[in-house]
């Protein structure tokens, strides 16, 4: 009877003939159920994470396969513990796999899809809106650096066709003998076309920062916020505030 031996050799471990630093080496797009702190209660959130290490130019490469293991391994460690925001969350993943990977620097990025309550701005219905909660975090065995973002949309008007529809009104309205032509223009609306915009903001801080503040920072950047629910009224108020 034939024993066949196991392979002991550890080849992302050895060193590469072409003695290049690998960086951002790791992988992207990994589906995970996290459970993190926000608005003062715990919350299990569907969220997407990237996660990548630069090695030394000693190292040839990175365990691929080693990422899942060690992302259920920081995220059960967790578990018996108080929910994290998401932000100290990749903290917690990232100073957990630069070690377990012999990387020089590790990062990672949770981006995780959560629900806002708004009320319309006329009809006062009650509707919902989705935007992405973003924790990012960057660790190297000295340092750890944390950064928390969101990415919410709005409408965005383009100032410029506004500017070349009022300078026409204006010579409409003058050619047509009408005075006052600046304060009719200042009460009337001025068409200009819009579209939906996406913004993000992303904060560095080790502060708790509320998320829903952001959120109301990038929207009041816009033309105007957008609402999954819009009744006649709402709609009006929406176009004339852009």
């Amino acid at each position: 009877m034939t024993e066949i031996s196991s392979v002991s050799h550890d080849l992302q471990a050895s060193s590469p003939e072409v003695r290049l630093s690998l960086t951002r080496a790791g992988v992207t797009g990994v589906q995970k159920a996290v459970r993190v702190r926000h608005e003062g209660r715990e919350t299990v959130m569907a969220a997407e994470i990237e996660c990548t290490v630069d090695l030394a130019q000693s190292q040839k490469g990175a365990h691929m396969s080693r990422f899942a293991e060690l992302f259920e391994e920081a995220i059960e460690a967790v578990v018996g513990s108080e929910a994290l925001h998401v932000e100290s969350l990749a903290e917690h993943i990232v100073r957990h796999i630069v070690g377990r990977q012999s990387a020089l620097r590790a990062e990672a990025r949770i981006t995780a899809r959560w629900p806002v309550r708004r009320t319309t701005p006329v009809s006062k219905l009650s509707t919902q809106e989705m935007v992405s909660l973003i924790g990012i975090a960057a660790a190297s065995k000295e340092h750890v650096r944390r950064i928390v973002g969101v990415e919410a949309t709005g409408i965005n008007a383009c100032p410029c066709a506004q500017g070349l529809v009022r300078d026409h009104a204006a010579e409409r309205l003058a050619a047509a003998g009408y005075e006052d032509v600046e304060q009719i223009l200042d009460l009337v609306p001025l068409a200009t076309h819009n579209q939906r915009g996406k913004g993000s903001l992303f904060v560095g801080t080790e502060r708790q920062l509320d998320a829903n503040d952001l959120v109301a920072i990038v929207q009041d950047s816009m033309s105007s916020p957008i609402y999954e629910l819009l009744k006649r009224p709402d709609e009006l108020f929406v176009v004339e505030h852009a």
